[in-house]
């Protein structure tokens, strides 16, 4: 029997060195596909990780863009209150001039506004007062010969200036209207005295 006990043993052991052999196949493919399936998700761990950096970034970006955006409108609206408020003080400066500049400024335009002579002028019930006659006479006295202006007796609800009448034909010529015109025009420039940096 001994040497059927050896071969049997002798087989036992090629046995048990076939089943050793491939357990440790087995665990050397186990461990590379471990490491396979490891490097792989540290690979998309990574992807994501980058990924979610540059949604990120990119978000803080938009929201930075929008900001800046926002802080340039808000900027802008504050210049173009200020430039309107200039306005408002041209207008303003402009109703309080003195009556002897007040005068000759209506005058002159009188004078511009009707270079035939002709027309009524119609100011404020208060302007009428106070400057209309007296404006009305350095205006003819302008025009020479042509001056034959009149001071309506219409007045409107005006803050400066006035309005001359000739027939059906008015010709706007009230602080109001001329500031808006000037407005239009020169905003810019207005701007650009307020703001140089901009």
């Amino acid at each position: 029997m001994n040497g059927i006990e050896k071969i049997t043993q002798r087989i036992d052991a090629e046995t048990q060195a076939g089943i050793d052999r491939l357990l440790a196949q087995a665990r050397d493919a186990a461990a590379q596909t471990a490491a396979r399936y490891q490097a792989q998700a540290d690979k998309e761990s990574a992807d994501r990780k980058q990924r979610n950096e540059k949604a990120a970034a990119e978000r803080e970006e938009r929201l930075v863009s929008v900001a800046q955006m926002e802080a340039r409108k808000v900027s802008l609206a504050a210049k173009q209150e200020m430039v309107e408020q200039a306005f408002r003080l041209a207008l303003d400066k402009l109703c309080a001039m003195p009556e002897g500049d007040y005068i000759a400024a209506a005058a002159k335009l009188l004078a511009e506004a009707a270079p035939d002579g002709k027309g009524a002028a119609v100011f404020s019930e208060q302007n009428r007062k106070r400057i209309g006659q007296k404006a009305v006479d350095a205006a003819n006295a302008q025009l020479g010969e042509k001056g034959k202006l009149t001071l309506s007796q219409e007045t409107r609800d005006i803050r400066g200036g006035f309005i001359l009448v000739n027939g059906s034909v008015e010709v706007n010529c009230t602080f109001e209207t001329l500031v808006r015109l000037q407005k239009g025009a020169m905003s810019g420039e207005v701007a650009k005295l307020l703001f140089p940096e901009a």
